[in-house]
């Protein structure tokens, strides 16, 4: 038999990061959370939480919270059709729903997507930030369940929906490509010109690279995690940057930002692949996420 309530344990140290937090979310004492998640971690013979400060949850750990999200799902279906389930004066604990997606997306349309599913929704929701090449790792790992991905091909368990593609153009400023460029933008200049990279993941200037001058390059760069942080950096004449045509449009426009090389965008497909356990309880999102891909994705 599952101990659930051990389970909620896990389940709330891990999506609070402490133990103090997880107790004031159950409405007991720490020392009855620490025993029921060591408890359960001596029957089942391996580590669920990875103590520190934040705690975080092992692999197994993880596993263990998604099943948690599914149970809470189906608790809250039950409850509607009987509502006498719930004690008087018992506090029903919300879901909290893990998602991964790009921070590039995150900066362009999802926040837009989840934004109107969380208005009519009894869910919360933990945004999980990765390279749109890596979040299929987090739903193959159990840590979310669902992602915008690139990987086309459907993860194992999973329902894949095609969302769109999000376009970036290699720009940097007028001031920027005068200095480095002037005699066009060739290997020798690539190799001396600073670009701009998100993290040691992102492959979106090697691709363009790759895709523009048909061989792969070398080229200094400077690391900047922020979607935003990017298009400011070019603005500023920083470095040059893959910048999403949504941030990049406007500045293209007024001539504050120039293409490398006009007419050579890199096109990069999204995917949406959901956990099928979860799928059919979350149309709502399903249905918001492809809706404004729809409407701010290229198709």
């Amino acid at each position: 038999m599952l101990d659930y309530s051990a389970l909620r344990a896990v389940a709330a140290v891990v999506q609070t990061g402490s133990f103090e937090k997880a107790a004031g979310v159950l409405h007991v004492t720490p020392s009855a959370v620490s025993q029921r998640v060591k408890q359960l971690e001596e029957r089942l013979g391996v580590v669920l939480i990875a103590r520190g400060n934040p705690c975080t949850a092992t692999q197994k750990g993880e596993w263990l919270c998604r099943h948690m999200e599914n149970v809470g799902m189906l608790e809250g279906e039950l409850f509607e059709h009987l509502p006498a389930l719930v004690g008087p004066g018992e506090v029903r604990q919300r879901v909290t729903l893990n998602i991964a997606t790009s921070a590039d997306s995150l900066g362009t349309w999802f926040v837009a997507a989840v934004s109107n599913f969380a208005k009519s929704s009894p869910y919360l929701l933990n945004i999980a930030i990765d390279d749109e090449d890596h979040t299929a790792e987090w739903l193959q790992k159990g840590r979310v369940i669902a992602a915008v991905t690139s990987l086309e091909k459907p993860i194992q368990g999973c329902r894949r929906v095609s969302l769109g593609t999000l376009r970036y153009h290699a720009t940097a400023s007028p001031e920027f490509v005068a200095r480095y460029f002037a005699e066009g933008v060739t290997p020798e200049a690539i190799a001396s010109a600073p670009a701009l990279t998100f993290n040691q993941k992102d492959r979106l200037q090697g691709r363009w690279i790759r895709q523009a001058l048909g061989e792969d390059l070398t080229y200094p760069t400077h690391w900047l995690p922020s979607t935003q942080g990017f298009l400011e950096a070019s603005l500023a004449g920083m470095g040059w940057a893959m910048n999403p045509i949504q941030l990049a449009r406007e500045h293209l426009e007024t001539g504050r930002l120039v293409e490398l090389i006009p007419g050579t965008p890199l096109d990069i497909p999204l995917y949406w692949q959901i956990n099928r356990l979860a799928a059919d309880r979350l149309t709502e999102l399903t249905r918001e996420v492809t809706l404004v891909a729809k409407h701010r994705l290229l198709r």
